[in-house]
């Protein structure tokens, strides 16, 4: 049988962390690292927390960059849908959504196993469900009142649209159209996007904490690696035009981008702050971080990505990976280098509030309040900012009287239940 830490190994742990520089080059003495890397018993089993993964110690905050270019992302996709005309490639915004959430994801799972040694599972879907669910079920609850009270076009028999959302099987019904998309999930279509989330939420973290459990940092690395690969040829085989659809909305034809995210947070996590491996991942994402941004603007500015004339094999095949690579760049420079004018200028305050705040909620309610809107008889000319406005008012709503409530009683919840 192990033996407990002595006080000697637990100085020594305590001397070691002391002198880890942080991401900035700086010494400092992260709290509780020292302790966190300290053997102990989780449910009768001796774990090690931080096994390969010290930086993970260091990642349970949020990325204010990060948060700013949610922002960013979902403007584009908003005015996208509303004016196609102005941002033709507008749907990336939905591709750098998918890598920025494979990489905050994984992330907070590798956060704490190198705390814990293990990832309690329940626990993470429960934060995902109350984090995700209600406000998407309110946005339903919402469409369906309008049906039955209004005769407006757009709510006329929107159930299977309804159905298809708050199940998170929108993308396979779409997937299944090769001609134009069923009329009969045109108001909630953009839950497309939210099924092959939490789609992927489902097999990624169990694959992940499996990997964790049984291999090394590296080993784990690697599989991510090879596992991010695997879409792009999956896509190569699949692709003819008729298979536009079916690539466009299958979990298994994006998951690249998520898990490309994915492995971005696995490589920093894996390597030690003082790692020169590290040091240059940090100077070259900063030198290619605005080039790649460059590179998705003007995607989005010229770029269609849907319609027939879009539906080309080097997009569909090979560019979801290049959208995912230049998104993982960018994240990589928020997350590594903090103080750069890039990171400053996405970590604004107006920026990180409506990225960390509103983002979900603006994505969930513009689209059918586009139509209720169209619905409503408000002029063309004025359309876009009625709807703008009327999502920014419903994502705050949303946010204070649904999200925020929610989570800070899932929260108090958890600590409550914490094993001491």
């Amino acid at each position: 049988m192990d033996s407990p830490p002595t006080a000697d190994t637990r100085r020594s742990a305590d001397t070691a962390a002391a002198h880890l520089p942080d991401r900035a080059g700086h010494h400092t003495t992260p709290p509780g690292v020292a302790l966190a890397l300290l053997p102990r018993r989780i449910e009768g089993r001796l774990v090690r927390g931080g096994r390969g993964f010290p930086s993970a110690l260091r990642a349970d905050g949020r990325v204010r960059g990060v948060d700013g270019l949610r922002a960013l992302a979902v403007a584009v996709v908003i005015v996208y849908h509303l004016e196609p005309g102005l941002l033709p490639g507008g749907a990336l915004g939905v591709d750098v959504f998918f890598t920025i959430s494979g990489f905050v994801i994984t992330r907070l799972l590798l956060a704490e196993f190198a705390r814990t040694g293990d990832v309690a599972m329940r626990s993470f879907y429960w934060r995902r469900w109350v984090r995700l669910v209600p406000a998407l079920l309110a946005v339903c609850a919402v469409c369906a009142v309008l049906a039955l009270t209004t005769g407006l076009p757009s709510f006329d028999a929107p159930w299977v649209a309804i159905v298809l959302a708050a199940t998170f099987l929108m993308n396979l019904v779409r997937a299944a159209q090769p001609g134009v998309y069923s009329s009969d999930t045109s108001l909630l279509s953009h839950s497309w996007s939210l099924s092959v989330e939490e789609q992927f939420y489902l097999v990624w973290p169990p694959v992940l904490v499996l990997l964790l459990r049984r291999v090394g940092a590296r080993a784990v690395l690697l599989c991510a690696a090879v596992l991010c690969l695997l879409p792009l040829i999956w896509r190569v085989i699949l692709w003819n035009p008729t298979a536009a659809h079916r690539i466009y909305n299958g979990v298994d034809t994006r998951a690249d981008q998520l898990l490309a995210g994915a492995v971005l947070a696995i490589l920093v996590a894996r390597l030690h702050a003082d790692d020169p491996r590290l040091a240059a991942l940090r100077r070259w994402s900063a030198r290619l971080a605005w080039p790649a941004l460059g590179i998705l603007a003007l995607i989005v500015r010229y770029v269609p990505m849907t319609g027939t004339s879009a539906w080309t094999m080097p997009w569909y095949t090979v560019g979801f990976l290049v959208a995912a690579v230049l998104s993982a760049t960018v994240v990589a420079a928020l997350e590594l280098r903090p103080r750069t004018w890039l990171s400053r200028g996405l970590s604004l305050a107006p920026l990180v509030w409506v990225g960390r705040n509103l983002s979900y909620g603006l994505y969930l309610w513009h689209y059918p309040l586009s139509r209720l809107v169209s619905d409503l008889g408000v002029s063309a000319a004025w359309h876009t900012t009625a709807t703008i406005a009327a999502s920014l008012a419903a994502a705050t709503a949303s946010h204070y009287l649904i999200e925020k409530p929610l989570t800070r009683r899932a929260r108090t919840r958890a600590r409550t239940h914490r094993p001491g």
